[in-house]
């Protein structure tokens, strides 16, 4: 897609534009050809702004998060990739009279690790288990992120999304179809939605015991996870069969193909070698997908998402 100069004009009036931008540079597994353009948002105010421009334009627009949980193709994003940094967050208030539960609303762009972290520390519970996961809060709505036997669903109460036909409305989390590692949004029953914030119904609790805890999943991820770049866990489970099983039992424990391998640590992680492509990695999980489907008849379904153009043919 061609942005012509008066539409980055009017984005330059907002922020920053960065055209031709390596989208390698934004993702955790440094994958990934240019956007068109790319532009960082710091407010919900200017992301909205942001979005309505395009609309207005009939650009086509890429949030990214903390470019975690997705892939970018070789061949990049076409239209505007918008760099989610806005992280704002309220003071806790309660949840209604009746109830012990506090609501705290954060804004879309903000590390879901860094936000549980803080909000334990401030001695609320609920939030502990995602100390770990390294994506945004709006990321974690989309994708109904989840760890050591939590996940957001368990303490969701509403969002804030985008529309581009209505502006900002808000939705209880029973609108969202949350289901394991996926939501409406994941099924494309939001398009032209962003989400903007969320709020979270958490309960009192003891900061020390939580940052106990915190430690011992830190402790546990560290024992556990690899270092290198990776996109975080690559398959979902299937109903009671961890993935790296089957992916071990099919022998792919460390395979690499081009500059991708499935870790020798944990081999539910693909990892970027450091000259991985977006097709050495679609290659990757196509065998994985193949070998695992004709030695135990299931199907590994990616947690993570393959986005933007230049896959190769796997």
């Amino acid at each position: 897609m061609s942005l012509d100069a008066a539409f980055l004009d009017a984005l330059a009036a907002l922020a920053a534009v960065r055209p031709d931008e390596p989208l390698s540079r934004h993702t955790t597994i440094g994958i990934g050809g240019p956007a068109d353009a790319l532009i960082s948002a710091t407010t919900a105010d200017q992301l909205a702004a942001v979005l309505d421009l395009c609309q207005a334009a009939g650009v086509s627009v890429f949030v990214l998060g903390s470019g975690s949980n997705i892939v970018v193709g070789d061949g990049g994003i076409r239209g505007l990739t918008i760099a989610n940094g806005t992280a704002a967050q309220t003071e806790p208030r309660r949840l209604d009279q009746e109830s012990e539960r506090y609501l705290v609303r954060v804004e879309a762009g903000a590390s879901f690790a860094l936000t549980a972290r803080r909000l334990a520390a401030a001695g609320l519970e609920g939030l502990e288990w995602a100390c770990g996961i390294p994506g945004t809060v709006g990321g974690a709505v989309v994708y109904n992120a989840g760890a050591y036997g939590g996940c957001l669903a368990d303490v969701l109460e509403r969002i804030g999304v985008w529309d581009e036909a209505t502006g900002v409305v808000e939705y209880a989390k029973q609108a969202l179809g949350l289901v394991y590692r996926g939501s409406a949004f994941t099924r494309g029953l939001m398009q032209g939605r962003v989400v903007l914030w969320a709020e979270f119904a958490l309960w009192p609790g003891d900061a020390a015991a939580l940052r106990a805890r915190i430690a011992d999943y830190d402790s546990r991820r560290l024992k556990a996870q690899p270092r290198g770049r990776n996109a975080g866990s690559f398959f979902k489970n299937p109903p009671g069969r961890p993935a790296w099983k089957l992916i071990e039992a099919v022998g792919l424990r460390g395979y690499r193909l081009g500059g991708a391998a499935l870790s020798a640590k944990h081999c539910n992680f693909l990892i970027n070698n450091g000259d991985a492509t977006a097709a050495d990695v679609v290659g990757l999980t196509r065998l994985a997908q193949g070998r695992v489907r004709d030695q135990f008849g299931l199907e590994l379904e990616t947690e993570v998402s393959l986005v933007g153009e230049g896959f190769g043919d796997g």
